[in-house]
């Protein structure tokens, strides 16, 4: 059986690809006014997968730039109407509609406010894309299923762009013109292993960490959204903090230790774990020798986040049914939320 999801998944290279020739140059002129015009720090606004996109910015951002970042509360802005000290500043807003009303009226405040402005938006022609200085296409094209992927992908690929740009980063750049064949390599992965010890579960803990964690948040949105699995994740620093009491003998945990500095912590994690009876499935590349799941990897390891969750979204749609769902239509959801 397939799916709506299945397939906007899959297609996730193609958005990537068209993003080099509808929205390279945008990117490409912003980033040399942000070198002119250097920004002390940076806003994003957005919700649900949009914000994890915005997670994985603020970290690559942070790392490769210096450049604060912070996650905007839009109800400062829509409901206390703070009085954001924000002019010359950058703030990005992400959302694959574009429609909610509390992210339009953040960024138009902000915009009001002397901040450059930037929609990262897969529907160009939306009251975000309108309000906003700077309008950047995800290109992922329509996307029907209630579970974003491909947009979400494509959202990561437009914010690591910037980034590369921004930076002048030739090799960056090259690696995000080979992605869309790393994507496609990514969604041959075989992750059939998850399916087989997940579709019976009723809870499970997602665990990254800086690059990665980004899409530990988003596996665990998806296991809930689409499998009604109760899932919550955690960077691996802060499992001691108090989620490791919920972690016994049988407790399953999905661990992603893609190439980074964190990743000999998280295999030691995987390793501590599995000693104390829980059970683990740890998603790292090929040369891991202890991994259960796969995951590829690209032509600059900061772009190996978007191949984990591309072989996480195939599994995810395919575990959905093995539970009884629709992953197309979520019980309670819809596809464009109006928050105020």
């Amino acid at each position: 059986m397939s799916s709506l999801m299945l397939e906007e998944a899959q297609s996730a290279a193609d958005a990537v690809a068209a993003q080099h020739m509808y929205a390279d140059e945008r990117l490409s002129m912003l980033g040399r006014l942000l070198v002119q015009r250097p920004p002390q720090m940076a806003l994003t606004v957005a919700r649900g997968s949009s914000d994890h996109a915005a997670s994985y910015f603020a970290y690559l951002a942070m790392q490769r730039q210096g450049l604060p970042v912070v996650s905007l509360p839009m109800s400062l802005v829509t409901l206390h109407h703070a009085p954001l000290a924000v002019n010359g500043q950058l703030a990005i807003g992400l959302s694959q509609s574009g429609q909610s009303p509390d992210l339009v009226e953040t960024m138009s405040a902000l915009g009001r406010a002397g901040a450059v402005t930037v929609a990262m938006v897969n529907q160009n022609e939306s009251p975000l894309g309108d309000c906003c200085e700077w309008v950047v296409p995800l290109c992922a094209g329509p996307e029907k299923s209630v579970a974003a992927t491909k947009s979400y992908i494509a959202s990561l690929s437009a914010v690591a762009r910037l980034v590369a740009h921004w930076q002048g980063d030739k090799a960056l750049l090259s690696a995000l013109d080979s992605l869309p064949q790393r994507l496609v390599e990514a969604a041959k992965q075989d992750w059939s292993r998850a399916i087989d010890v997940l579709a019976p579960l009723d809870r499970i803990m997602v665990v990254g960490r800086g690059l990665g964690f980004p899409v530990a948040l988003e596996s665990a949105l998806k296991f809930k959204e689409t499998c009604a699995l109760q899932a919550e994740a955690f960077s691996s620093a802060e499992i001691r903090h108090g989620p490791m009491e919920l972690i016994d003998k049988g407790y399953t945990l999905l661990i992603y230790a893609p190439r980074s500095p964190e990743q000999a912590g998280l295999i030691a994690l995987a390793r501590e774990m599995r000693d104390r009876g829980a059970n683990v499935l740890l998603a790292a590349p090929q040369d891991v020798a202890e991994r259960e799941l796969t995951l590829s990897t690209a032509d600059d390891e900061v772009l190996d986040p978007l191949l984990a969750i591309q072989s996480f979204y195939l599994m995810a749609a395919q575990l959905s049914e093995a539970r009884g769902m629709n992953p197309d239509q979520p019980r309670h959801l819809s596809k464009v939320t109006r928050t105020v």
